[in-house]
């Protein structure tokens, strides 16, 4: 395909976009060139902050960057900015700041407690009204990013007086009525293109495997690996495409981090958030690692979250593990299995076999320069909230289960539950309409979901003979 051919095609998906999705697109040129991010913010906030602040298309002018500084200076805390809020608090000063916000409740048997948590600006006890929480009922699970105004009074300490939170509406019928304006390539292009890619730069296949990033998004505990060597994005959509999803890079896990802590009874982030991703394994420290594995298996088999007997309840959440592997001079896996370079306690099979599926993110290329978004896409905050709204879209499950099995006398039962899954996710993904022949859905869908399975069966199958009674290729079909 020619560059101008390209070109056109791409301006014409844009005036489309515009054309359909109105406000609900933004140049994703403009994010990089604002610098917000560099302020610890997540595309979605970064997004909303251009919109409220400097709206429109085409590269961020030199009087807009100028604006954009002078409020980002004023609002947005950065790391060294704490203290110098705490001590205009202090000084009688009412203080609005961007910050994310996240409300606690302690049940004491005499005088129950709530109060906000602000970490970015070192606040671990704010005064919040129960009117402010009724009206936003999401600080209570993950929290919400939004613009707070806080004063300090005496003997209570510092209150939130106001809280305007990010808000992006989404109906779901009017979306997938949506994808009626698109060709399957143009809606794929702006998929791609709201995740911050280019898509004329990655091959069809590159851009199917792209696309699995977000079938933890659409898809109920549609857990995922994602093995790649390093500098292919692997976890970039996940730290930047909504506040539901819970990105863990870095620092110790422990159970009561992962499941609940039984001293103060508050859930982990598997029951407050609808996907948790940990970045990096190897580089992670896992306290407990044998009662972390244990409690996963159970959490991945059937959903339920426990620890101890003490607690227990259930989570749709989806699970994904990202890990970086060496890879030898033909772009290949240097190690079989691939799972070998995990730490020991996730290679264990009956473990790797309630994953879903394995990424081969090897399969990518190192993001480059021209890999990256150079016109519009959907707005981060509305793209991820419409992602998770597919959640919902049961009808598609439904479809799935009854239109794809796996051929063969020696099937594999937890193999057929992850392609149908995993084929569901990406129908969700690319065909939320249901306007489905065959073809599309074999080529879209089922097989994708088959080689997804397929890696991380083929690993099972490799390391342990129990799994070795039933076949060892996964075929699908559509009944």
């Amino acid at each position: 395909m020619s560059e101008t051919v390209t070109a056109d095609r791409l301006a014409d998906l844009t005036d489309k976009a515009r054309s359909v999705f109105g406000n609900l697109v933004i140049d994703k040129r403009r994010l990089p060139m604002s610098q917000l991010q560099k302020r610890g913010v997540p595309a979605y906030v970064g997004e909303w902050v251009l919109d409220a602040i400097v709206p429109g298309e085409g590269p961020l002018t030199a009087e807009e960057s100028e604006k954009l500084q002078e409020w980002a200076s004023r609002f947005i805390p950065g790391p060294r900015d704490a203290k110098r809020i705490q001590h205009r608090l202090k000084s009688g000063e009412h203080v609005k700041v961007l910050t994310p916000v996240e409300v606690e409740i302690q049940l004491h048997p005499h005088k129950p407690r709530q109060f906000a948590r602000l970490s970015l600006l070192g606040i671990r006890e704010a005064y919040i009204s129960d009117e402010i929480v009724r009206q936003h009922p999401a600080l209570l699970d993950e929290g919400m990013w939004g613009v707070v105004e806080l004063l300090y009074v005496e003997g209570v300490g510092v209150a939130i007086t106001s809280f305007r939170p990010m808000q992006a509406s989404v109906d779901l019928e009017l979306f997938q009525e949506a994808r009626r304006e698109f060709t399957l390539e143009e809606w794929r292009w702006l998929l791609l293109l709201s995740m911050g890619y280019n898509p004329t730069v990655f091959s069809p296949q590159e851009q199917t495997l792209l696309l699995c990033r977000l079938i933890p998004l659409v898809q109920k505990s549609a857990h995922l690996m994602e093995l790649a060597p390093k500098g292919t994005g692997k976890s970039y959509i996940y730290e930047n495409i909504s506040p539901h999803v819970k990105l863990v890079s870095g620092g110790n896990v422990s159970p009561a981090v992962m499941f609940v802590n039984n001293a103060t009874e508050r859930w982990g982030i598997l029951a407050r958030y609808a996907v948790v991703v940990l970045d990096e394994v190897q580089t992670l420290r896992f306290d407990k690692p044998a009662e972390i594995v244990g409690g996963l298996k159970g959490f991945l088999a059937n959903g339920r979250l426990s620890r101890g007997g003490l607690h227990e309840t259930s989570s749709d959440c989806s699970f994904v593990m990202l890990a970086n592997i060496t890879l030898n001079e033909q772009q290949q896996p240097m190690k079989q299995p691939l799972v070998e370079e995990l730490p020991e306690f996730l290679r264990e099979t009956a473990f790797l076999d309630r994953i879903r599926g394995l990424l081969p993110g090897w399969k990518l290329r190192k993001l480059t320069a021209d890999c990256f978004a150079n016109t519009l896409g959907l707005k981060a905050d509305f793209f991820g909230d419409a992602l998770l709204e597919l959640r919902h879209a049961l009808e598609i499950d439904e479809y799935c289960y009854r239109r794809v099995r796996i051929r063969g006398t020696r099937r594999y039962q937890r193999n057929e539950e992850a392609v149908r899954s995993l084929a569901s996710g990406l129908m969700k993904i690319q065909f939320p309409h249901m306007d489905v022949t065959d073809e599309q859905l074999r080529t879209y869908c089922v097989d994708p979901a088959a080689e997804l399975r397929q890696q991380i069966w083929s690993q099972i199958y490799m390391l342990d003979a129990e799994y070795r009674q039933y076949s060892e290729a996964i075929e699908c079909a559509l009944t």
